[in-house]
């Protein structure tokens, strides 16, 4: 492992999504890091099946269907009824490819609400007495749509640069609890998500882009990686930052 399996050691954390892609390999690395993790997702079963997966003992299943309601500032007091949390990994997200022409408020709310809306909320809910212990950290999932244009992808772009700029805003807030907030701009990662985008492309665009990734297409491992760094003592001096975790795709 490339990590110290002491790493982060007796840190409670939560990640949502966890019960697939980026979501799944950053529980199960945060684990055998020796965090306690905490995964949520909406179906029961993939989570289990994730809680089952991660080395170590004290983990638990939450499973919640994140949409954005004040619910979730309540939900995460109860997950830290036992002991603060030290770090929240926000991953769960819904993908959305759509020209504009065709695209429907309800979309608009189903992507908001899932990223954006969902994020404030859990920062709303660490911003809360015992929620989060201070020097903690709050890392968002973001992508590179939010900073370079692509077609049919003005909804889902549009949420990713809110959350980068919320992030800047909240870790300004946070500061002076010594709370890290932070964001993950990824490029293509080789997820359940990807192969749904891929399987719409023809060939010739398949390759084209891939080619635009300097380094080939990402694994879920290699986000994993940045965010474990991130939630770390190695990462007590970041703040308010995107990290771009593309493979070069922004480079070009």
């Amino acid at each position: 492992m490339l990590f110290a399996p002491d790493l982060l050691q007796q840190r409670r954390i939560l990640v949502t999504g966890a019960s697939s892609g980026i979501g799944r390999a950053s529980a199960r690395l945060f684990a055998a890091c020796g965090a306690q993790v905490i995964v949520s997702g909406r179906d029961p079963a993939r989570l289990q099946a994730t809680l089952d997966s991660l080395a170590g003992s004290g983990h638990q299943a939450a499973p919640y269907t994140l949409d954005g309601e004040d619910g979730i500032a309540d939900w995460l007091k109860e997950l830290a009824a036992p002991a603060p949390l030290d770090a929240i990994f926000h991953v769960a997200g819904v993908d959305l490819v759509r020209p504009i022409k065709l695209a429907k408020a309800r979309q608009f709310d189903d992507v908001f609400n899932s990223s954006v809306k969902s994020a404030l909320a859990l920062a709303r809910g660490a911003s809360l007495r015992n929620v989060m212990q201070d020097g903690g950290a709050l890392l968002f999932m973001s992508s590179v749509a939010g900073q370079r244009g692509q077609t049919g992808m003005s909804i889902y772009s549009a949420a990713k640069a809110a959350i980068d700029g919320m992030t800047r805003s909240l870790a300004v807030e946070f500061a002076p609890r010594r709370i890290r907030v932070n964001s993950l701009a990824a490029a293509a990662i080789q997820t359940e998500m990807h192969e749904r985008l891929a399987s719409g492309l023809s060939e010739a665009a398949l390759q084209d882009y891939a080619d635009r990734h300097l380094l080939g297409f990402g694994e879920a491992k290699d986000v994993a990686q940045t965010a474990a760094f991130l939630l770390s003592e190695g990462g007590r001096w970041v703040t308010g930052a995107t990290w771009t975790v593309d493979g070069g795709y922004l480079a070009r």
